[in-house]
């Protein structure tokens, strides 16, 4: 919008024309907004008895029975606000963008809402949800091939592509969306064990992407161009700021829960910035956290159906250090850890090609 009045003659202020510029101001806003906002999100919330139940299984998460959830909604609201803001919105990729997450986002509220109103930790059935989240994926994935997504493969440390596979990389494209909106769906299972892993992420995203939307960086560093794709960075950054305001009443002892509304936005976005900028294989280090939760519980089900017996105490992993007795917030800090560090090899890798 700010763009767009610039160009207009509203005002002369040359500055609103960097994308670093607005990018620091849409994480501003986000930020302000979503601290803001959640105290009065989390008054009604417990005014209306909006809690996601707890599974019984974990007696240790006795004490969460009333906290609120579905918290997601106001962080990825305050994101989108900000992002209206500061974005170009005659910009593809910023509009894919947005839609990815209010899409996303509407089928975790569609979740979180059914868990709410049954009173049972459990909401859509696993076919309508997977369903659901095909539809959308594949609704984004096209989209991008029809904007004129680059469609070749790149690997870490490699400067040059691994080919161009056109259409199966839509079908590819599909299984990063779902397979990281699922695995960051399973690692919110601890306050605020999602929020930092996701900001780690979508901030080494943000660099990529605004290295392949500049032709001279990306030119220099070997990097894919992706023409106008930089401007997703203040999407990016507006996310980011959003989910710091969200911590802010996430951490130990959490105040309020993302829910799927929050996590499967978050998911479906650090997939879209991974897929614009050609991060496809790199976001298995980024989302580092997500990936060994996932790991973990498909090693649980398959070692329980094939030899009936488990591999951890619980499953995801997070649940079989609370079980091993290791305090929650050990347990989410340590994580936390596991995720800067592993961002920050993935950063590394932009420079050694």
């Amino acid at each position: 919008m700010i763009y767009e009045l610039y160009l207009q003659g509203f005002f002369n202020i040359a500055i609103v024309k960097y994308i670093t510029f607005r990018s620091g101001l849409a994480f501003i806003i986000a930020f302000i907004t979503s601290i803001f906002l959640m105290p009065y999100f989390i008054s009604w919330a417990k005014s209306k008895k909006a809690s996601q139940p707890i599974s019984d299984s974990i007696k240790a998460h006795a004490g969460k029975r009333d906290t609120p959830t579905m918290g997601g909604v106001v962080f990825v609201l305050s994101a989108l606000f900000s992002s209206l803001i500061c974005a170009r919105l005659n910009n593809a990729y910023v509009l894919l963008g947005i839609l990815t997450l209010l899409l996303f986002m509407l089928i975790g509220f569609r979740d979180d809402y059914m868990k709410i109103s049954s009173k049972k930790n459990a909401g859509m059935t696993s076919r309508v949800k997977l369903l659901l989240l095909f539809c959308v994926s594949a609704f984004i994935s096209i989209s991008l091939f029809n904007a004129g997504l680059n469609t070749e493969l790149y690997i870490p440390l490699w400067k040059n592509s691994l080919g161009d596979f056109m259409y199966i990389m839509i079908a590819f494209w599909i299984l990063v969306f779902i397979s990281t909106t699922n695995a960051v769906n399973i690692t919110d299972g601890l306050d605020g064990l999602a929020t930092i892993p996701s900001i780690c992420a979508l901030a080494s995203l943000s660099v990529f992407v605004y290295v392949c939307g500049n032709i001279e960086i990306s030119k220099y560093l070997f990097w894919p161009h992706v023409p106008d794709s930089g401007e997703i960075m203040i999407i990016s950054l507006a996310v980011i700021g959003a989910l710091f305001g969200f911590l802010w009443y996430n951490c130990h002892p959490a105040q309020v829960f993302m829910g799927d509304s929050g996590s499967l936005a978050l998911g479906g976005f650090i997939a879209y910035c991974a897929i614009v900028s050609k991060n496809e294989i790199l976001l298995i280090l980024m989302g580092s956290i997500f990936v060994i939760e996932t790991i973990s519980v498909v090693l649980q089900i398959g070692s329980y159906k094939l030899r009936n017996k488990r591999i951890f105490l619980m499953a995801p992993i997070h649940h079989h250090f609370e079980a091993k007795g290791w305090a929650e917030n050990k347990i989410i800090v340590r994580f936390w850890i596991i995720a800067i560090l592993s961002n920050l090899v993935a950063l590394i890798t932009l420079k050694i090609r």
